[in-house]
């Protein structure tokens, strides 16, 4: 079974889908940290931003794997562990920028969907789960929030991190992003036509994991 969670930037879900996850004993994928450890390589090796064709380039001898230590999730890059890099707010950045390429995108949703076929019963989250990398998936959630909610949201959740971030720079580049999501000419950020939206604006945490496993009922 697949679990395919969707939404904007902030909405919750990589938190919501890995505890989902956890309770139904499930594999949880996030896509996201998929790009970020792409971005990641990109800026350690000095790659410009706009230098598309460098960027392709790269991709042929990159190899990115995830896999779990202690029910977590553990990210490696060309075989090395960067898991607590990826989380970066200059990662976080560049991972939007990257994801906008279309052989980037390509690359990696053929990787997303060999993960699918490996551990099969999963919970996977990102920008374009529901309507690109598994469009067959038995549930498919879209979380939304207003805009102010998950500026706030991932604001707080960067300084619980240790993070020393400049609240009108955070403001700004979070916006640009969001812009870049649902702007892009690849895959654009939208709900599949069956998904299930949930509003997550005036949920708990608990409430929404209740929710979507609820609806996982329904479908198992």
């Amino acid at each position: 079974m697949i679990i395919a969670i969707d939404g904007p930037l902030g909405v919750g879900k990589s938190s919501v889908a890995k505890e989902v996850a956890k309770r139904l004993g499930f594999t949880y994928i996030d896509t996201g940290a998929m790009y970020r450890a792409f971005a990641l390589k990109t800026i350690d090796r000095g790659i410009d931003k706009e230098d598309i064709k460098s960027i392709i380039n790269l991709l042929k001898n990159t190899d990115i794997k995830l896999s779990y230590k202690n029910g977590e999730l553990q990210v490696y890059l060309d075989g090395i562990e960067i898991t607590d890099k990826i989380r970066d707010e200059k990662v976080s950045q560049r991972a939007s920028q990257v994801a906008s390429i279309k052989e980037v995108r390509e690359y990696m949703v053929s990787l997303q969907r060999r993960f699918g076929e490996e551990y099969k019963n999963i919970v996977i989250e990102g920008r374009d789960t529901g309507t690109v990398i598994f469009p067959n998936a038995e549930l498919k959630i879209f979380l939304t929030a207003p805009v102010e909610v998950r500026i706030q949201r991932r604001y707080k959740q960067l300084l619980e991190k240790g993070f020393n971030v400049d609240y009108e720079k955070f403001v700004k580049d979070f916006m640009e992003r969001e812009f870049r999501d649902n702007t892009r000419k690849v895959n654009p950020l939208r709900p599949a036509e069956d998904s299930v939206i949930v509003d997550t604006g005036n949920m708990s945490f608990e409430e929404v994991v209740n929710r979507i496993l609820s609806l996982a009922k329904e479908v198992m």
